[in-house]
């Protein structure tokens, strides 16, 4: 048992040492921080969706930044779209589940705000719908996707698509990238002195 939790280790080491070498999604990424600063920095805010896992990891990065990451700050306007519950699940009964997030998009968003999408496969329709609708109001719009993009690839501004079919994997960069986005917004709009 030993060993299999040694290769674990391994692997996610590996995939993370390739995503390191991968300057295409990082500097994607640094361009996404600049994004989100401009936002901020406007009045604007950052929503975030996703599924399960992906669902959990968005709600973790929004408490992240409307929280504190590492130090005390003023908070930010940061929501994942699933939170609300009895929204989630009347929307989905009275209509579709594949609309549970463009809906909130349509509701709350605006131009020069931003939409993280997070979906390891890419093909999420609740999170591709949403993502449309975000381009439509004009708003940022970036899926954080496993290898292929799936149907996300080309639909927004930005493709974070880590290099791996491992969902597991995949959920583990797609929350360090995010870890790192909040730290570095913090530094960016909240400098120590």
């Amino acid at each position: 048992m030993i060993d299999f939790l040694k290769n674990k280790l391994q692997n996610s080491i590996d995939l993370k040492a390739k995503l390191q070498k991968d300057n295409s999604v990082l500097s994607q990424v640094n361009d996404l921080i600049e994004d989100i600063v401009t936002c901020y920095k406007n009045g604007g805010k950052v929503l975030w969706c996703g599924n399960g896992g992906s669902a959990a990891d968005a709600q973790h990065l929004a408490a992240e930044l409307s929280g504190r990451f590492y130090y005390d700050r003023p908070p930010l306007f940061s929501e994942a779209l699933h939170v609300n519950t009895s929204y989630t699940t009347a929307v989905a009964n009275d209509y579709s589940y594949d609309v549970i997030y463009s809906r909130l998009v349509k509701a709350m968003g605006k131009k020069g705000d931003v939409l993280i999408g997070l979906s390891t496969s890419g093909n999420s329709a609740n999170v591709i719908k949403a993502i449309e609708e975000a381009n439509s109001l004009g708003m940022i719009t970036a899926s954080f996707t496993g290898e292929s993009g799936g149907k996300l690839k080309g639909l927004g501004k930005y493709l974070i698509n880590i290099p791996s079919s491992d969902t597991p994997r995949i959920q583990e960069c797609h929350m360090i990238l995010g870890h790192t986005i909040c730290e570095l917004i913090e530094i960016k709009l909240f400098p120590k002195k």
